[in-house]
């Protein structure tokens, strides 16, 4: 699979060591800017920048007929221009707020405890996540991504779901879902210990994406 890293920071460089190891190539890479050419001459981009030029990247992706990876947060106002975009060309678009396969499996259990309490007055929710200082927006998009499940399959409203962000250090991301009463406490939390669980995610999406029909797609489908 030949790839073009759009995007070539700290996480292009732990995708572009794993690819090689999982013997995919990586054909382009693109940082801040870098002049963009008018083909990527790769099967699959996989972006991760920042949230001011994501969405324009994966704009010019689709619009160079790539199949296309989303890794960044924080630029999700715009994710119905893209996907627009994206299904005028024909293309093919995989986002997620977290690539993680553990983040994903504890999306689920946050989706199914949020089933769970639901009716339970006596218990207040809250989530915290934590950074590191280089991490450019707060709250984290898996932050929201667990404010909104557990909105929507909890019938609380965002309001009632407080985020707490904390940017410290090199931690590469830590999330917790916490529901307390005067009884008990129930906390789901996931840690990453390193950016290896993400860019490992990622290559797992655009492995799957390369043989998709066209469409706009998350990691549910990947995984499911």
């Amino acid at each position: 699979m030949k790839i073009a890293l759009i995007g070539y920071g700290k996480m292009g460089h732990a995708i572009e060591a794993m690819a090689r190891e999982r013997g995919h190539e990586v054909v382009l890479r693109l940082d801040r800017d870098d002049p963009w050419p008018d083909s990527l001459g790769a099967d699959v981009a996989i972006e991760f920048s920042t949230p001011a030029t994501a969405a324009d990247n994966l704009r010019r992706c689709l619009e160079r007929g790539v199949a296309t990876v989303g890794g960044t947060t924080g630029w999700y106002a715009r994710y119905d221009e893209v996907c627009t975009l994206c299904r005028q060309r024909g293309g093919r678009l995989l986002t997620a707020t977290n690539f993680s396969v553990g983040m994903n499996i504890m999306f689920a259990l946050n989706r199914r405890l949020a089933e769970l309490m639901r009716g339970q007055s006596a218990y207040s929710v809250a989530i915290e996540e934590v950074h590191h200082v280089h991490k450019l927006d707060a709250p984290s998009g898996t932050a929201v991504t667990l404010q909104e499940q557990i909105a929507e399959c909890g019938h609380r409203s965002a309001d009632e779901v407080p985020i707490t962000s904390v940017r410290e250090g090199e931690v590469p991301g830590t999330h917790t879902v916490q529901y307390s009463s005067a009884i008990d406490t129930i906390t789901l939390r996931h840690e990453a210990h390193s950016r290896q669980g993400l860019a490992q995610g990622a290559l797992l999406a655009a492995e799957w994406l390369v043989k998709a029909p066209e469409g706009v797609f998350s990691m549910e489908d990947v995984l499911r």
